[in-house]
C-alpha cells in the first residue's frame, strides 16, 4: 500500500512546489513572496521526507531537520530585513 501512496504524495508535493514557485515569481507584494518562499521550504522538507520513506533510509530525516532550521532562520532574517532594512544591528 505504501508503494502506491508515496509516489502520489510526491506528485502532489511537486504540484504544490510549482504553485509556490509561481507565487514566488509573480507575487504582487514582497510579503507574498516571503510567504511563498517559506512555504516552498516546507514543501522541500516534505519532499525530502517522502523520498526518505520511499528509500527506507533515516539519514533523510536529519537532512529534513537541517532544511527546516535553515528555512526558519532565513525567513526570520528576511522579515527583519523587510522591517528595518538591516539584518544585524
Amino acid at each position: 500500500m505504501l508503494s502506491y501512496v508515496v509516489p502520489v504524495a510526491i506528485g502532489m508535493v511537486m504540484i504544490a512546489m510549482f504553485l509556490n514557485l509561481f507565487r514566488l515569481i509573480r507575487g504582487p507584494e514582497l510579503p507574498d513572496r516571503v510567504v511563498a518562499l517559506d512555504t516552498l521550504s516546507i514543501n522541500t522538507i516534505a519532499l525530502v521526507l517522502l523520498f526518505g520513506i520511499s528509500i527506507g533510509s533515516s539519514i533523510y530525516f536529519e537532512a529534513a531537520l537541517l532544511i527546516a532550521m535553515m528555512g526558519f532562520v532565513s525567513t526570520a532574517a528576511y522579515c527583519k530585513f523587510m522591517l528595518s532594512g538591516d539584518v544585524i544591528e
